[in-house]
């Protein structure tokens, strides 16, 4: 009947009263958990023993020492905190897969076990006695597995063995790694234990902010509590300090060790084989109204195959989504006649990735204006990799390709002004095309080492056992009246990993063709 619709306005029965359960709690709502405590003893009971064979970590323990040594050097007498950070919300109450800090891995060697949460912590000791004869002694400070006659082994959804799988223990991971290991329990008085003005006998403390809320939270009340006067605190001094910890971090990076190169290498030789599967994808793209989120997966693929993840999301730019710097909707169509441009790299199980870009005529064959712009394109890559040699400064690498583009485009007829004059600071008019830099550090991040000082980095010279890229472009968009119509619409970059050595750069990426006449036949071969 139409009455019984309409809403009743009566006073509910306590038992129809809104629940009081806390907000944060309903989640675990979808579990129906049983809570008897029959359901607790049989769940404890029964379970063969875990396999504890945890994957080795090769010599990575060896390099890491040296590395938190370096640190130790720059920071005598202070705590140094540097996080692996929390999960992170993807929505409501699902995660992204965890990746550590890169601080955090470079400086432990772990890659992508479990460790949301964890914490590196070193601590301050008497000078020269400290691990391998630094200032610090080392402890990592995790959640370990947790016992399966626990509640949390089958009722814990972060960190639970039945809900995310095994987690090593204190001892399993101290071996592992070579770091004195802790409960994460004991973090909080281990970093607030001391803190206070050095000039008092206190323990000034520095941690890489920005990872980790809680810590920033813990670290900066304890500053407060301990001040001399915490009316006075100049947070603008505290927060030097620990801007000097991330530099220091980030400039360590800047040349990598025997095993860093290896991994990298390992990374690209994913990589090459991530853009094998896009061209053999093509014809698929083609017929695909995405074509573009065929060629995307077709990468992801390879890399979730034979590494932990994508180092960045990809860029598969089709057509005039080729001029979009950083295009990653990747949602347009792939037709045959236009240039493809695909940026990716495949992040290895130690997070080291890889960064490549090529650009491919989706038709197999490069059309007579689409060659001129990629051959003018290499040549900037070939000049800047010629200029590349230990001793010359980073930003000369740039300069090299920018002076190759701003020749092509006089060439042309495009620039407003000749060439000289575009690459004079007070011109730059070639940029309207090439905006971007030609070459960035490569490592645990795609642009690795972005803290550094400019002096020890767009300024600082090459040396042995650094990793970068080199990657000029040309991009003409359709909307670009500054030129003329046969040029809008193509966008080139050709980018590859180079190794710096005693005798000068190798190209990591080499396996991957760069020649127009080469790219044309690997095209073929593989379709």
């Amino acid at each position: 009947m139409a009455s019984e619709s309409v809403p009743s306005h009566e006073p509910r029965h306590p038992s129809q009263q809104p629940s009081a359960q806390p907000l944060e709690d309903r989640v675990d709502n979808r579990s129906q958990r049983p809570s008897s405590d029959e359901f607790k003893k049989f769940m404890a009971s029964q379970w063969a023993p875990a396999d504890d064979a945890l994957p080795p970590l090769d010599d990575v323990a060896e390099h890491t020492a040296r590395r938190r040594r370096a640190i130790s050097e720059r920071f005598p007498g202070e705590r140094l905190v540097i996080p692996a950070g929390p999960p992170k919300v993807r929505s409501n109450d699902t995660h992204y897969r965890f990746r550590p800090h890169s601080a955090f891995a470079h400086l432990t060697g772990l890659g992508v076990d479990h460790e949301p949460d964890a914490v590196l912590v070193l601590e301050p000791v008497e000078e020269g006695t400290g691990d391998g004869g630094g200032h610090h002694s080392a402890t990592l400070y995790f959640r370990p597995l947790a016992g399966r006659d626990t509640e949390q082994f089958y009722a814990n959804a972060h960190t639970g063995e039945f809900w995310v799988g095994p987690r090593p223990t204190l001892s399993e991971l101290e071996a592992r790694l070579g770091i004195a290991t802790a409960h994460l329990d004991e973090l909080e008085v281990a970093l607030t234990k001391g803190v206070g003005a050095p000039e008092i006998g206190g323990i000034s403390v520095r941690l890489v902010r920005k990872v980790d809320e809680n810590i920033d939270a813990l670290v900066d009340t304890a500053r407060y509590n301990t001040a001399l006067d915490p009316e006075t605190l100049d947070l603008s001094q505290l927060d030097a300090l620990d801007d000097e910890l991330a530099e220091a971090l980030s400039e360590l990076r800047l040349t990598k060790d025997a095993w860093e190169v290896e991994q990298l290498r390992a990374a690209v030789a994913s990589t090459v084989a991530g853009f094998e599967e896009i061209v053999r994808a093509l014809p698929r793209a083609v017929a695909h109204r995405r074509g573009e989120r065929v060629v995307e997966t077709a990468f992801f693929a390879k890399a979730r195959e034979e590494g932990n993840d994508l180092g960045y999301d990809t860029i598969a730019a089709s057509g005039n989504n080729a001029t979009i710097l950083h295009w990653i909707t990747n949602s347009g169509p792939v037709r045959e006649g236009d240039l493809l441009l695909v940026d990716a790299g495949v992040e290895a199980e130690s997070l080291y990735t890889a960064d490549v870009t090529r650009t491919i005529p989706v038709s197999g064959r490069f059309g007579e204006v689409q060659r001129r712009v990629y051959e003018a394109v290499l040549d900037a890559a070939d000049a800047a990799f010629a200029a590349a040699r230990p001793g010359v400064r980073f930003r000369e690498v740039h300069a090299a390709a920018m002076k190759v583009l701003a020749a092509r485009l006089e060439e042309w007829g495009l620039l407003p002004v000749g060439a000289e004059e575009a690459l004079s600071p007070e011109g730059q008019q070639h940029r309207r095309w090439m905006p971007h830099g030609t070459s960035h550090h490569l490592g645990l991040d795609v642009h690795d080492c972005a803290q550094a000082r400019a002096e020890l980095y767009l300024d600082g010279q090459l040396k042995p056992g650094m990793v970068f890229t080199i990657e000029p472009g040309l991009y003409f968009k359709a909307e670009d009246l500054a030129i003329p119509e046969e040029y809008r619409g193509i966008g080139v970059r050709i980018e590859d990993d180079i190794l710096m050595t005693e005798d000068g750069p190798v190209s990591l990426s080499a396996a991957l063709p760069r020649t127009p006449d080469d790219v044309e036949a690997w095209i073929e071969r593989l379709r």
